[in-house]
């Protein structure tokens, strides 16, 4: 590789290959040397079942021919999202919907309808299935046969609503993807445990990963905190390794991003010493605060790093860091949380580190934690041991001590589509919220005009 007319070794390596390596070397089967199962559905292949094992790995098949960019191309033709043109690729978009699809109820009629276009256009023996299937070779052409897919969705269910529309779709793709799996496995069994690493932009439906998780196939399952592109680099990484050493277990931590950078105190901001139990007071005071704590964390959600925490006791709370965070009203927000009261308050609660798995808020404290409850009922739960080191594990001891309460809102600090907050002056720059916690040091804004959680405006 040539670059500023030096000559520089480099190699290069497939793009799912990063993916394959990056999930299976971080897991805890290849720490445990055992083999496992590993499914790659990224936005432009199909879902890729591999089975992995310290000497190599295995293409076992394609679950089914639909492109992971089919569920956010669903949002193009139904729901808030909905747009004229097929152009434009908005990778933010898949999130959005499953969220969104909480205001919706499963049709089963309207499944059926997915399942029949589904059959006659993309898997059957028909003639349009055939040609499909013969003419894939690039991303262009499956994504406008999924866009023909749509178009005939619309001829069908224009009239339903978009929201039913769209949850059903959902449970579609879940149903098919449990289905396919189970009757892959059944035709490749393998002996000894069974495990599963997810893995590919699709990696990041928490509905889909438990799907899998629950139905009884796999001994345990694996994914990432970083099972989109977040993980490229490190992928590549990995790639390198096996090549080398065959697929060993890497020593890694998900908080080996970015250092904090180094910064002035801002005009119209003070900087203060502040301890955790002080900082978990501010925290009961239903006061929001940017906790920026070491190293930033790899992948693309917040995990106690490079967060906005807050309490999660009123339901304004998640309508201010909506607002604040320019979200749509129906976008949840959630919870970091002790991981040994998780089951108190969860189910199933069990360890969620990278917050990659669906649970659901317990009955008796839906009216307690409002905030981090999305509206189904469910959570998108990140858990914390109380002994971990990491700062975030320490406030989150000192605000149960105050309040009985071991958890807190957890969102992300950031510019609106862009990465974390790379210092406390980036933060400060930003200015929606008064406090900003920096390794140790309490920014505070000295005028404050923001509209605070309860809808008073400060000055």
């Amino acid at each position: 590789m040539l670059l500023d007319d030096r000559v520089f070794p480099y190699k290069s390596y497939p793009h799912v290959t990063g993916h394959v390596a990056s999930a299976y070397c971080t897991s805890p089967f290849a720490t445990a040397g055992q083999p496992a199962f590993c499914l790659v559905w990224d936005g432009c292949i199909f879902p890729r079942l591999y089975y992995v094992e310290g000497r190599g790995a295995r293409f076992i098949e394609c679950l089914f021919p639909v492109i992971g960019q089919a569920y956010a191309a669903a949002g193009h033709y139904f729901g808030p999202y909905k747009r004229a043109s097929r152009g434009g690729w908005d990778l933010g978009v898949a999130g959005k919907l499953m969220a969104y699809i909480a205001l919706g109820s499963v049709d089963e009629d309207i499944v059926a309808v997915f399942q029949e276009l589904y059959e006659e256009r993309f898997a059957a023996n028909t003639e349009a299935a055939r040609r499909y299937r013969a003419d894939i070779n690039n991303a262009d052409t499956t994504l406008a046969a999924v866009h023909d897919f749509f178009d005939a969705s619309v001829l069908r269910l224009g009239e339903k609503p978009p929201e039913d529309v769209l949850a059903s779709f959902h449970l579609f793709l879940e149903r098919l993807l449990v289905r396919e799996m189970t009757i892959a496995l059944k035709r490749h069994p393998f002996p000894g445990q069974r495990n599963l690493c997810i893995v590919g932009g699709c990696g990041l439906n928490i509905k889909w990963n438990s799907a899998l998780r629950g139905a009884g196939l796999f001994d345990s399952v694996w994914v990432p905190p970083f099972p989109n592109d977040s993980g490229s680099a490190i992928g590549a990484a990995c790639s390198a390794m096996v090549a080398q050493q065959g697929f060993v277990p890497l020593e890694w931590s998900v908080y080996s991003g970015s250092v904090l950078q180094s910064g002035h105190v801002p005009p119209g901001w003070e900087a203060t010493p502040c301890s955790m139990p002080e900082l978990a007071s501010i925290l009961a005071g239903n006061k929001p605060v940017i906790f920026l704590s070491g190293r930033a964390e790899l992948g693309p959600r917040a995990l106690g790093g490079r967060s906005i925490l807050a309490a999660a006791t009123s339901p304004e709370m998640k309508d201010f860091l909506n607002e604040v965070k320019l979200r749509e009203h129906f976008r949840p927000v959630a919870p970091i949380c002790l991981e040994d009261r998780a089951p108190e308050i969860f189910s199933p609660g069990t360890p969620d580190p990278y917050m990659l798995f669906d649970h659901e808020t317990r009955m008796e404290w839906q009216d307690k934690i409002p905030a981090v409850v999305h509206l189904d009922g469910s959570a998108r739960l990140q858990t914390i041991s109380r002994s971990s080191q990491h700062k975030v594990a320490e406030l989150l001891v000192e605000y149960e001590k105050l309040t009985g309460i071991p958890l807190l809102c957890n969102t992300s600090a950031n510019y609106h589509g862009r990465g974390f907050f790379p210092d406390a002056a980036a933060a400060c720059e930003w200015g929606r919220v008064e406090h900003i916690w920096c390794d140790g040091q309490l920014f505070t804004k000295t005028q404050v005009t923001e509209r605070s959680p309860d809808g008073a405006t400060l000055r």
